[in-house]
């Protein structure tokens, strides 16, 4: 039944055309032809978070980080500077460091004993002269640099393209809202404790919408939270706020609560830490931020981020607030590696970060009850993507999903004050279908697509 006619642009024209009737193509989300153009075109060419500057603090110190298939090295070299290596060593290709994290001074090869320091230069080969002479020139075959480095708001990102994109323009208008998370405080954020890991058999594009522009999920896929008392009873709570629209694929919703409720102002941050907010941004975000309860968003492709409020679990412990980056990893077109960071305000009281570490581990930790709920359902989607019918590619054939919610029926909010096209309910399929139609145009910009496959 299914077609197995290939890949090819005029194919992925009509997905475009589709995306923009508010319809997504099934198959987009398991078919191994669009993974390996993902790989190729999308996550080759990005930037890619990588990591916190506050993970390597310190000279030698280093963590291992993956892009997609690309093992990273991510390092503070002896002068204090950010180093991005391949993972491999320049002599036979062996990953070089397995450790998730520590601090060294230098990196030795387990296979033939090849030793780089933090600069990456090869300073050590056993028996080096006797079997390679004097001539062979070791400046040669130092570890291989990911191509370009840079950070913003101390989250360090990598791209494999040296011809990618200054990281700013990249981020376009979603630094005005990474503002608010990242840097409202003098010091920035800290990453607290080992960014925890773990496998969920989805597709990456599943978890980065789900994220990105799906708070409408919030109230059933995470119903039993509102049987337990931890969320609101109103099956609309999440849908109060805004739902912004940004350039390159990248959304955030910023939601609040019903008008006139009163919630703790600043997510329930310490009052004393106000005045850092009120120096650190602008009266604009400022105001967004008092009133705002989460903010949970994507920026494409796969770095997806969430500060809700949360209680840490008793009946009367306050509201707390964590920010919670994470990365979904492709592995498979149906398996992701996730990686997820806990952050907090390095000035925050030590009770607070405490408080939100665990209102952060209850919630959306590996075991969290929000993190249980999602992981569950979007295993069901690709689980359910995967047969003839949903691989169909036909784009004819009626196999497609429904973002059509909101579309032509909902315009934008024009006294909204932050970047963006801004729209006044977050139960909205508007990021959804802007994230598609990114992403098939990503697909769609390579200039070595052959004629009827990519």
């Amino acid at each position: 039944m299914a077609n197995q006619a290939g890949l090819d642009t005029s194919m992925l024209e009509g997905v475009k055309d589709k995306i923009r009737r508010g319809l997504l193509p099934q198959w987009a989300f398991t078919d191994s032809e669009i993974f390996k153009a993902e790989v190729k075109n999308i996550f080759a060419k990005t930037w890619n978070f990588l990591g916190h500057e506050s993970e390597i603090e310190n000279p030698g110190d280093y963590v291992t980080r993956w892009i997609v298939h690309d093992p990273v090295l991510l390092l503070r070299d002896q002068n204090g500077q950010i180093q991005a290596y391949l993972n491999s060593c320049a002599h036979r290709g062996t990953k070089l460091c397995t450790a998730d994290f520590g601090n060294k001074k230098t990196f030795t090869c387990p296979y033939h004993g090849w030793t780089f320091n933090l600069s990456g230069d090869l300073i050590g080969i056993i028996a080096g002269n006797k079997v390679y002479g004097e001539e062979m020139d070791r400046s040669q075959w130092s570890l291989r640099k990911i191509p370009k480095v840079e950070s913003y708001q101390g989250m360090i990102f990598g791209s494999l393209d040296e011809h990618a994109e200054p990281l700013e323009t990249f981020l376009g208008d979603m630094k005005w809202y990474f503002d608010i998370m990242l840097g409202r405080s003098d010091a920035g954020m800290e990453v607290r404790g080992v960014p925890q890991k773990w496998i969920i058999n989805t597709n990456w594009k599943i978890s980065a919408d789900n994220f990105g522009g799906d708070p409408y999920h919030t109230a059933m896929s995470h119903r039993s939270t509102v049987e337990l008392g931890i969320s609101p009873k109103d099956p609309m709570y999440a849908s109060y706020g805004h739902q912004i629209v940004l350039d390159n694929g990248h959304g955030i919703n910023m939601v609040t609560a019903l008008g006139g409720a009163k919630v703790p102002p600043y997510q329930g941050l310490p009052e004393d830490m106000w005045p850092m907010f009120a120096r650190n941004l602008s009266a604009e975000q400022l105001k967004v931020f008092e009133n705002t309860m989460i903010i949970v968003g994507n920026c494409f492709p796969n770095l997806s981020f969430v500060s809700p409020m949360h209680g840490t679990g008793g009946p009367d412990e306050p509201l707390t607030s964590f920010v919670n980056f994470r990365v979904w990893r492709p592995v498979s077109p149906t398996k992701i590696e996730v990686t997820s960071w806990f952050m907090v305000d390095k000035e925050a009281p030590e009770a607070f970060k405490e408080a939100s570490y665990l209102s952060y581990i209850g919630s959306f930790g590996p075991s969290g009850t929000l993190e249980q709920d999602d992981a569950e359902i979007w295993t069901r989607v690709a689980e359910a993507s995967q047969g003839e019918m949903a691989q169909d590619k036909d784009i004819h054939y009626n196999n497609v999903l429904n973002y059509l919610m909101g579309l032509d029926r909902v315009e934008p909010d024009e006294s909204w004050p932050g970047p963006g096209v801004a729209y006044p309910t977050c139960y909205l399929d508007a990021i959804s279908r802007a994230f598609y139609e990114h992403w098939v145009d990503q697909l769609l910009a390579t200039t070595d697509i052959p004629a009827n496959v990519l």
